[in-house]
């Protein structure tokens, strides 16, 4: 029997205020993160939900003092936390070996979460954030054309059902049909919005960067879970069952949307992906499986560059550990890799 959602909002609510405690105490451990630049809140237009979507902004040294004219790749990331808990600070220490490393802008999206906004809209408030990043590309100092998304967790589907996403809102806009599921009444409210659509649409995502993704809803999560060598490292059912029932709501959705389970998606839509996809997995992980399987079809059957990496000996979110005293062994030389195939695919 499901859960009324006003006890699921009183347990969302309680965990984002943990997890905020936890998150703390993981920034303490020197270097220290940094803070974003400036922060920008948007109004969504994909989505048919009102309400703000914040973009962070963390960008590099020489940001504020280049001449007009210079351009940033952009990297857009999105939190974990199951789409449920979570904000977009949580990945500062990604953002600061992104900027430093690779010289990008990262814009860190705060999409709204379930259970309050459930499927799809943290997906809609992604292509949102794409959107209104390359409409401004000019204004922000961006290169609309060398976009990557990434994510960490739930952040790291939406790393996969973003630009899908986007493909099928740009399908709709130019009157064409769409092979990915359509909500009601979603080409009209798409053509009612204003904006430049010539420019938010002259945009190119080049790379997709996936940290230990969630891709595959299709199958029970007592399926998934039974694939985790190390059962006493899974993530607990509480957090599970408040997860998967803020998210997929109502009950009895099809949990083979491509926007929801990117793995079990047709080819033509996975054709639609950047060419460039980077897969971090954990070894004592229940989306371990998953997440390696969707790493071969994505290379062996669409064709897709993909650098695929599973970090031994470790669990889901290890690289979020709240330990005061030491920042995680390993982090940094797993972060500097992916920034060293960033690098590579925006051609630095």
């Amino acid at each position: 029997m499901a859960r009324p959602r006003w006890i699921l909002r009183l347990q969302a609510i309680m965990w984002r205020t943990l997890m905020g405690i936890g998150m703390f105490l993981h920034r303490l451990p020197p270097p220290c993160p940094p803070s974003p630049a400036f922060v920008k809140d948007i109004v969504p237009t994909v989505s048919p939900r009102e309400g703000i979507i914040r973009l962070l902004f963390y960008t590099p040294k020489d940001y504020l003092t280049q001449k007009s004219g210079k351009r940033y790749p952009l990297v857009v990331n999105f939190h974990g936390g199951g789409f449920t808990i979570g904000t977009s600070s949580d990945d500062a220490r990604w953002a600061r070996a992104v900027v430093e490393q690779v010289g990008a802008v990262v814009v860190s999206v705060d999409y709204r979460l379930a259970p309050e906004h459930p499927f799809p809209t943290a997906v809609e408030d992604g292509v949102d954030a794409i959107l209104h990043l390359a409409d401004h590309a000019e204004e922000y100092g961006i290169d609309a054309h060398h976009i990557a998304i990434g994510g960490f967790s739930s952040g790291g589907n939406m790393a996969f059902t973003v630009p899908m996403k986007l493909q099928q809102v740009r399908q709709l806009m130019g009157n064409r049909d769409s092979y990915l599921p359509e909500t009601g009444g979603e080409r009209e409210r798409l053509k009612s919005t204003p904006g430049r659509l010539e420019k938010r649409f002259d945009c190119e995502v080049v790379a997709s960067v996936a940290w230990y993704p969630s891709v595959d809803f299709s199958r029970p999560r007592a399926e998934r879970k039974a694939t985790n060598i190390r059962p006493d490292q899974e993530l607990s059912k509480m957090f599970s069952d408040l997860f998967d029932s803020s998210y997929l709501y109502p009950p009895g959705g099809d949990m083979s949307d491509p926007f929801l389970s990117p793995a079990v998606a047709p080819d033509e839509v996975l054709r639609g992906l950047p060419n460039d996809i980077i897969v971090y997995t954990c070894e004592f992980d229940g989306l371990l499986v998953e997440g390696r399987k969707f790493s071969e079809r994505l290379q062996k059957d669409i064709g897709k560059n993909v650098v695929y990496t599973m970090v031994e000996g470790v669990p889901h979110g290890w690289d979020k550990a709240p330990n005061p005293l030491k920042w995680t062994p390993g982090v940094d030389q797993h972060y500097t890799k992916a920034c060293t195939e960033l690098n590579r695919v925006f051609g630095a």
